[in-house]
């Protein structure tokens, strides 16, 4: 995670967008929660398995909806600022990171 840290200014969140983001992180913590008991009580493999398919598709959900507030705000930011392929640049390989 290192080589993504960076010198160039970033567009902070409102408390909106904060809270938003934190609420939809608490329920997938609620779900992982609920996957633990669940495995605690021998619940059937498949209905496990349905509800970790549900938390990977809410964390992706989170982090696109992360993703595209970057490029909108962050990497706009950037460009206007004359740091645009460097914030371009960085948005890909995160992107490749996400998507595998």
């Amino acid at each position: 995670m290192d080589k993504f840290l960076h010198d160039h200014p970033v567009v902070p969140r409102t408390d909106a967008e904060k809270q938003a983001v934190v609420n939809r992180l608490k329920r997938i913590e609620g779900q992982v929660r609920g996957i633990q008991k669940m495995v605690e009580d021998d619940r059937y493999c498949v209905d496990i398995l349905v509800q970790i398919s549900a938390i990977n598709a809410a964390l992706k959900k989170v982090g696109f909806s992360l993703g595209e507030r970057h490029a909108k705000h962050c990497v706009a930011s950037a460009v206007k600022s004359g740091e645009g392929d460097e914030a371009i640049e960085e948005l890909l390989e995160v992107l490749k990171q996400f998507s595998k």
